[in-house]
């Protein structure tokens, strides 16, 4: 039997995926560790157990979250701890070696024993994190802390301990995560609205992290599949939802090929459900045998496939009658994208950099070319002198992705390719390459002489003249430096992104994308990863606008409604906090409703 308050299922569900696979993304100072793409993780989860999470997690699912992440875990050596503070460890686990399903069952046990005390200081759960994954760890495996907190410090005062001591020690255990290449991973939980979000934003900025805020059970979906979106490498795959008529219905589980290492169903009801399943060859599996796990608690169950053949599985669930039953899919590939190496050391503005990437599985190019046949890739090239971010579509060969890149300027750069189908996307090492080798090769380092006066001529004329090219290149310098500020200039906020299909009525969950990681402008086709299907929203375009606000800016084409009326953007729309745009795709059936949410709301 399957039950859980469906809420809370994917959200859990999502953030042990996004935990499970960022294996692949941690810092430079530990790219070197991992050899193969099935690498594996060591990480520290970290709760605030005092009893201000009464209220800011009275239904303790920063707890139900852990378990869940163990869950979703392999059983082939991921190592996991676990921290349990307020202003002193309450309790802890050293870093565990998950070889079988009893020693997950340990670590959750461990989580369901936690109890809460008085007192919080935050510096003390990250501190402890950094010293259980120094005691513990393991080379090729890719360190993490995931921090649930409010962010909050009550410091008993009989002990002395000041405000400033404890920032002191975060400062401290910060700076030594980052300078080892861990990520602090942050989700503030926010039901009586006093989390501290400044202070688990910077430690998770300062660590390459990310950091996400919710004030109610329902927020925390939409922000946790915004780390899947932006950040991580796999994806939620929706399968079909069913109203449950008593008996068996059928769900196709297609498993798209060989590279499939797990997959992970997630089944959410608020009623008792029972489940069958059927490999591709017809064959009944029961549920649990050798290579179908089954997890449950008292919020989620989990159907976890194995090293599943390709093909298509057929789920069968029944449930109470007229009962709502979500079913999602997450997989975990044995996938990496590779990028070659440019042919040439050095290039010149005008030349084109010839690129071509692909994927491998355990470091052999992978030559499948079904699983390509649904992927697109861009090419994502940072102007390092200039901080400008720009896109290539790439072509799909069948077995890779190739095109080029024209160099603009003189300048350094780096290149970064992603791919991306339905279920997973990859990104490639970073790759960087200079423009500057032909730089200051001109004639007395790019510079001329003007020719001496004639010594009859009057000695004021050149001061004169050397003024007025002082004052021109001034003014110049003003003029170029207000450009590249405004090329540069960074947003604010988040946008809410629902899609509605004009032809069933039916929404996608909201997706939370945060402004931040922007500079100067981006396009609505950028926050709907490429789809192309909305391949002509590239042509609603955003830049910063004052006082905590953004520009929108469209071409004549595109239809925009604010307030159920059209608008002309095109000479921009200021967008200021809680505005809701409606935004009609003919081409497609389909319309995208954006709301803008300022951080000083």
């Amino acid at each position: 039997m399957f039950s859980r308050d469906r809420k809370w299922f994917l959200v859990i569900g999502i953030i042990c995926a996004m935990i499970m696979t960022s294996i692949s993304v941690w810092q430079p100072q530990m790219a070197n560790a991992a050899s193969t793409s099935a690498s594996k993780v060591d990480a520290v989860l970290v709760v605030d157990v005092s009893n201000s999470m009464n209220t800011s997690d009275p239904g303790k699912i920063g707890n139900e979250a852990m378990k869940m992440f163990i869950d979703m875990l392999s059983t082939q050596n991921d190592k996991v701890g676990i921290v349990a503070y307020t202003d002193v460890v309450q309790r802890e686990k050293a870093l565990l070696n998950i070889t079988s399903e009893a020693d997950k069952q340990e670590l959750k046990s461990f989580i369901d024993g936690l109890n809460r005390g008085a007192y919080t200081d935050t510096s003390v759960g990250v501190k402890e994190a950094i010293r259980i994954l120094q005691d513990g760890k393991t080379a090729g495996h890719a360190p993490m802390i995931v921090m649930l907190a409010d962010g909050n410090n009550d410091l008993n005062k009989t002990t002395g301990r000041t405000e400033s001591q404890s920032d002191q020690d975060m400062a401290k255990a910060v700076a030594e995560a980052k300078n080892s290449g861990v990520p602090i991973y942050t989700i503030g939980l926010n039901a009586d609205g006093k989390l501290n979000k400044n202070k688990l934003a910077d430690i998770a900025q300062q660590t390459g992290g990310k950091s996400f805020i919710t004030s109610s059970a329902d927020d925390l979906p939409n922000i946790l599949s915004e780390i899947f979106a932006s950040n991580l490498k796999l994806k939620v795959v929706p399968l079909q939802s069913i109203t449950a008529n008593g008996n068996y219905q059928d769900v196709t589980v297609t498993v798209p090929n060989d590279s499939v290492l797990e997959a992970n169903i997630s089944i959410m009801s608020s009623k008792p459900v029972d489940a069958r399943l059927i490999d591709p060859s017809g064959n009944t599996k029961p549920i649990p045998s050798s290579d179908v796990l089954l997890s449950k608690s008292k919020s989620y169950s989990l159907i976890k496939l194995l090293k599943p053949v390709a093909g298509d599985w057929k789920l069968q669930v029944k449930g109470v009658q007229q009962d709502q039953i979500d079913i999602n899919l997450v997989f975990n590939y044995d996938l990496e994208l590779k990028l070659d190496a440019p042919l040439a050391k050095a290039y010149k503005k005008g030349d084109a950099v010839q690129i071509r990437s692909y994927l491998t599985s355990n470091n052999q190019q992978l030559q499948d070319q079904e699983l390509y046949a649904n992927m697109n890739a861009v090419l994502k090239v940072k102007d390092l002198d200039s901080g400008t971010t720009n896109e290539v579509p790439l072509k799909n060969e069948g077995d890779a992705f190739t095109g080029s890149y024209t160099i603009p300027d003189e300048h350094d750069y780096e290149l970064t390719v992603r791919a991306e189908e339905k279920s997973f996307y990859r990104e490639t090492q970073p790759v960087t390459i200079s423009a500057k080798a032909a730089a200051g090769s001109g004639t007395n380092n790019g510079t001329t002489t003007a020719p001496a006066a004639p010594a009859e001529k009057s000695k004021l004329l050149p001061l004169i003249l050397a003024g007025l090219g002082l004052l021109v290149l001034l003014v110049a310098a003003f003029f170029i430096w207000k450009a590249v500020k405004k090329a540069n200039r960074g947003f604010v906020g988040q946008i809410v992104l629902e899609i509605r299909d004009e032809n069933t009525g039916e929404k996608t969950y909201p997706q939370y994308k945060k402004l931040n990681t922007f500079r100067g402008k981006f396009n609505l086709h950028q926050l709907l990863q490429l789809a192309p299907e909305f391949a002509e929203t590239d042509k609603v375009v955003f830049t910063p606008g004052n006082q905590d606000r953004i520009m929108v800016c469209s071409t004549p084409e595109i239809t925009i409604e604010k307030s159920g009326r059209a608008v002309d953007t095109g000479s921009g729309l200021e967008l200021k906090n809680g505005d809701r745009l409606t935004i009609p795709l003919a081409s497609v059936d389909k319309t995208i409703l954006l709301e803008f949410i300022s951080v000083n709301s």
